[in-house]
């Protein structure tokens, strides 16, 4: 956990114990959700994956991306971030437009939403038979 969620954490426990100090209780949930709110975020959970995403990983939860998936363009946005070691980032990604991942023309198999590990250089460690990265971001 990061010290700014902590510090996030403490400031809604405060603000629940004053605010019931002050005769008008509120839950600590609901804490979480107002210090969010006034913080410019859509709920505390926002707030929270925010505050605790890897920092200097060149990306941001919410941020627009575009590239291509298994050698497809695609549109999107972050979905979900993890560092995974020194040099690399596990991303997940919620798509504009379903991809189809199947290389068959037999049949489709769509997908909104993919993950992959990526270098900084914005391509996945993941690979085709061919050679060519999964994930490739501009």
């Amino acid at each position: 956990m990061t010290t700014e969620l902590k510090q996030a954490k403490a400031q809604a426990r405060r603000l629940s114990v004053a605010m019931g100090k002050a005769g008008r209780p509120v839950a600590l949930s609901q804490a979480y959700e107002l210090l969010a709110q006034s913080a410019g975020h859509a709920d505390w959970n926002t707030m929270a994956a925010r505050l605790a995403a890897p920092a200097g990983i060149g990306w941001t939860l919410g941020q627009a991306v575009r590239g291509r998936y298994m050698d497809q363009p695609i549109t999107g946005r972050i979905h979900a971030l993890a560092r995974k070691g020194a040099a690399h980032v596990e991303v997940e990604l919620a798509l504009d437009q379903p991809v189809d991942v199947a290389a068959s023309a037999h049949f489709t198999a769509l997908r909104r939403r993919v993950r992959a590990t990526l270098g900084g250089d914005g391509r996945s460690v993941g690979r085709r038979s061919d050679g060519v990265p999964h994930l490739v971001l501009e």
